[in-house]
């Protein structure tokens, strides 16, 4: 199904005045995803959206949001395989690495980026993946799981405390998916994104391995999930509004009781309070975006905690939208809404994991609520 009944861009009206020529640019290239049978399926989207210059753009927050919102949309497994390979990306880029980026950008190989383990998910202090220097080689131990392209990934990079057991100690390293020492283990998912848990068992690595220096991997992984936490915002919009745009025309086709189910006023003050609360959410996602991109070097700490709140805000409430907008939608589609195979059923299915990765709304709650009481 094409975009024809809210939207024919990422943005409306209420929004545009945040995006620039080249984001309308990079929504017009992205209109006709539908007809790309490869961003549907995990072994071709990888390489594909290389293909499509699209990795070019990781890193702007806007662009990202074009390009996720876009996604999402249309197929969310692009998305998620799309957002991984910037969250690969990034501490590569912020420490220099231009050889190591170039090909993630062609899309020649696949990123992961390896930093929740059984026992450490939000605090990421309590991590217990150790690595060890024993000569010019690297020594990794430990355990990752619920790790996004498993299984189509060349290479992670992979978060461990090196020469200590505090969060000071915590570095990156890049880890081919290949390397002796890595066991990959699938985890099957209700959706279709390959995801999955990476064994290290005496992993040896060159000294090259170590992504920036000791220590620093703390400060690039929150560096890279604060580029892109507003995306996830757009991402979870994109879904949404393709749930509406589904309900409309379902709606407008079904009927009941005589009518069709679009004359129903109960219907018409659904889909009101979807388009608002839809609209409401891509103001918000827009302006801290925009915001992060205007400022994202600003050192003065009041402003940067007014920015970790804004784009807080605008993870957890797009996330939290969609999933209220896409179970709506679900309501509507009646018993077809919970049936294989309608694209509301895989919209239920895929939204769930947003309000979860990449800040989990119960702490994002706790990091708005910290900016206002000035923790």
């Amino acid at each position: 199904m094409n975009p024809v009944t809210f939207a024919a861009s990422p943005w409306d009206a209420s929004t545009e005045r945040f995006y620039e020529d080249a984001h309308r640019q990079l929504q017009r290239k992205l209109v006709n995803f539908d007809r790309d049978e490869t961003l549907y399926d995990v072994t071709t989207v990888g390489r594909r959206l290389g293909e499509l210059g699209l990795y070019a753009h990781l890193g702007g927050p806007r662009s990202l949001c074009v390009i996720r919102e876009i996604l999402a949309y249309h197929s969310p497994l692009a998305d998620a395989v799309f957002a991984v390979q910037g969250l690969s990306a990034e501490p590569l880029r912020l420490t220099s690495r231009e050889e190591d980026v170039k090909p993630l950008l062609r899309g020649d190989r696949i990123g992961g980026f390896a930093l929740t383990e059984p026992e450490a998910g939000s605090d990421v202090a309590s991590m217990r993946t150790r690595a060890r220097k024993e000569g010019n080689e690297w020594i990794i131990d430990g355990e990752k799981t619920l790790i996004s392209n498993v299984g189509i990934a060349h290479q992670f990079i992979v978060f461990a405390k090196a020469g200590g057991d505090d969060k000071k100690s915590i570095s990156a390293f890049l880890v081919p998916a290949d390397a002796q020492g890595v066991e990959l283990v699938r985890i099957p998912l209700s959706g279709h994104h390959p995801l999955g848990r990476i064994v290290l068992s005496s992993c040896r690595l060159p000294e090259s391995a170590l992504v920036g220096k000791v220590g620093q991997g703390l400060s690039l992984a929150l560096g890279t999930l604060g580029t892109y936490r507003v995306s996830v915002g757009a991402a979870a919009n994109g879904m949404a509004w393709r749930a509406i745009e589904e309900t409309a025309a379902h709606v407008k086709q079904r009927e009941q009781f005589g009518k069709k189910l679009a004359e129903l006023q109960l219907v018409q003050a659904a889909l009101a309070d979807m388009i608002t609360e839809l609209t409401a959410s891509r103001l918000l996602v827009a302006s801290a975006a925009c915001e992060l991109e205007t400022f994202r070097t600003e050192q003065d700490e009041g402003r940067r905690t007014r920015h970790a709140r804004l784009v807080s805000m605008a993870k957890m409430y797009a996330t939290e939208t969609a999933q209220r907008i896409i179970d709506q939608a679900v309501q509507l589609h009646g018993g077809m809404g919970v049936a294989l195979g309608t694209k509301v059923e895989e919209l239920y299915r895929e939204i769930r994991p947003l309000r979860i990765y990449e800040g989990a709304t119960d702490v994002l709650k706790l990091v708005i609520a910290g900016s206002v009481l000035g923790k």
